[in-house]
């Protein structure tokens, strides 16, 4: 019986892939590399710092701390989506109709906290959400379940009793991990991705979601 919503946010409650895409190649150019689209597409669903982890590796820089470049990156992301933000298709009823029926529901991001506040407050949707959980106060990010666990248990419920809703392969990944029932809504590039198919039930947008989800 699922007795909770959990949202992932990046892809699913705002179109913000794009954003991190800029704000990734505009920022990391200060630090000599040049990324393309389809390098950010390898990250996609990873926290900030571990994207940072990811292509210090590769490319070690040393004209910059990590932290430095992260909060450039965040601070772009906010000033794109204060400025272009909007919420995906489907998602102000979705959220409207959970919350009408009494389903709990929270977010559960990869994105710092002070970002997912940026979001929430730029579409006006504070008020729907019981719990806001970040990925950045765990040990590990997604595909690792840890901030699902997490959300669940604030809101007081199993991971098993929660459905998630997420558009990439690393959340689509954590949150089966977490044991919960998973229901994609995946980026175009990503509607064909073997991990997708994994999920209890696949979307083309919110606007196709209803009910019998639930049961």
């Amino acid at each position: 019986m699922i007795k909770a919503v959990i949202f992932d946010m990046d892809g699913i409650i705002i179109n913000s892939e794009p954003y991190w895409r800029i704000a990734e190649i505009e920022c990391f150019q200060k630090v000599g590399i040049s990324l393309t689209e389809e390098d950010c597409l390898k990250t996609l669903g990873y926290r900030i710092d571990e994207v940072i982890d990811f292509w210090y590796q590769q490319f070690p820089w040393d004209n910059m701390s990590k932290k430095e470049l992260e909060v450039m990156i965040i601070d772009q992301m906010i000033s794109h989506v204060e400025k272009d933000g909007e919420a995906l298709p489907g998602v102000i009823p979705t959220l409207q109709n959970l919350k009408d029926k009494g389903v709990p529901i929270s977010v559960a991001s990869s994105s710092p906290k002070r970002l997912i506040s940026s979001v929430l407050n730029a579409l006006n949707i504070e008020r729907f959400f019981d719990e806001v959980c970040s990925a950045e106060s765990e040990e590990y990010g997604k595909p690792h379940p840890a901030v699902f666990i997490n959300c669940a248990k604030k809101m007081n419920v199993k991971p098993e009793e929660c459905l998630i809703i997420e558009d990439s392969p690393a959340g689509v990944i954590a949150g089966l991990a977490s044991k919960a029932r998973v229901v994609a809504v995946p980026e175009p590039h990503f509607r064909s991705h073997p991990v997708m198919k994994t999920a209890y039930a696949q979307l083309d947008s919110l606007n196709d979601f209803n009910e019998s989800l639930l049961n």
